[in-house]
């Protein structure tokens, strides 16, 4: 029996290529379908995280008699601006803006350079005890003395009522500082070899090596110390009695403690005078999410600057390459 053997044409597959690639192309129904959902989920996702910000602020620039009444909940009505300015006249508020402006900028910067150094010297093998101190430090992460005995090592060290206890007590976090590590080690080892080969110090393989490698996780920790220390308002609540050491979030949280009250004062006085309408006068939910959006709206601001850099810099610093 003959026997019969395939022939190969190259016609073939030269008109099955168009074909494949416009498959791949357009998808099939099921990657469609699934496109759709998976947009239609993070769109309503989406949404259900931008809406309490965006009601907040068509609340604070719309009526103040329909926001107290609940009548807004899409669009502004009755837009005025009369929140905002006679909030920034309450006593205090700018004062302790300043005090939160300085300590994030001050904060931050203190706590990445710190976290990138010692990141970086725990990775150094002529470091003495390396292994040791590292030990210690991830120990902290779990255990801490409690409130009490912070407070008087705080007032030992004469931070109680200074503007310090801002910022030197958060320069040392370890998260922050296992992140460095583990970027660090990421990094070949050749290129801080061959900078030590040429006479480079630890401070100079340091600063014009690691530094600038490590802009990923530096702007992560960043954003992490910037949004902790603008946010944070239990430090001054147990550390500082000093009015002119408040910060905006503490200020934030006696104002909402105390909006009924504030309202009743801005009416009384002479911030409010007897021609201005019910529209525009003070109500405690009008000073509540006014307060808030003031104190919300700057760090929205940064945040998108420093975003791009967030998930590059988690990935590549929490996995070891």
């Amino acid at each position: 029996m003959r026997k019969v053997t395939g022939t190969w044409t190259p016609g073939r597959k030269q008109t099955e290529q168009p074909v494949l690639r416009q498959r791949h192309k357009s998808g099939s129904f099921g990657d469609i379908v699934f496109r759709i959902c998976n947009y239609t989920v993070f769109l309503l996702f989406t949404l259900v995280c931008v809406y309490p910000f965006y009601y907040l602020i068509i609340n604070t620039i719309s009526s103040n008699e329909l926001s107290a009444s609940g009548q807004i909940t899409l669009l502004p009505r009755g837009i005025h601006f009369n929140n905002y300015a006679e909030v920034f006249k309450l006593n205090g508020l700018s004062a302790a803006f300043g005090i939160s402006v300085a300590r994030t900028v001050l904060g931050t910067a203190g706590t990445v350079m710190v976290s990138a150094f010692l990141g970086y010297m725990f990775t150094q093998k002529k470091m003495w005890k390396r292994k040791f101190w590292y030990r210690f430090l991830v120990i902290t992460m779990y255990f801490n003395a409690g409130i009490i005995p912070m407070f008087i090592t705080m007032k030992m060290l004469h931070l109680v009522n200074s503007f310090w206890v801002y910022v030197i007590p958060a320069l040392v976090q370890p998260y922050n500082i296992i992140l460095v590590k583990t970027y660090v080690e990421s990094i070949p080892v050749s290129m801080e070899e061959a900078a030590e080969i040429d006479g480079a110090g630890v401070l100079q393989r340091f600063v014009k090596i690691i530094l600038p490698l490590c802009v990923p996780i530096l702007a992560t920790i960043a954003i992490f110390s910037a949004v902790g220390q603008w946010n944070a308002f239990n430090d001054t609540l147990m550390y500082v009695t000093d009015q002119k050491l408040y910060s905006l979030q503490y200020l934030l949280y006696t104002y909402l403690n105390q909006a009924s009250s504030l309202a009743k004062m801005i009416k009384s006085s002479g911030i409010a005078n007897m021609t201005t309408s019910l529209a525009t006068q003070q109500t405690p939910s009008s000073i509540r999410m006014t307060v808030s959006v003031i104190v919300v709206l700057p760090i929205l601001c940064i945040y998108p600057f420093f975003q791009r850099y967030f998930v590059r810099g988690i990935m590549i610093g929490a996995v070891k390459g």
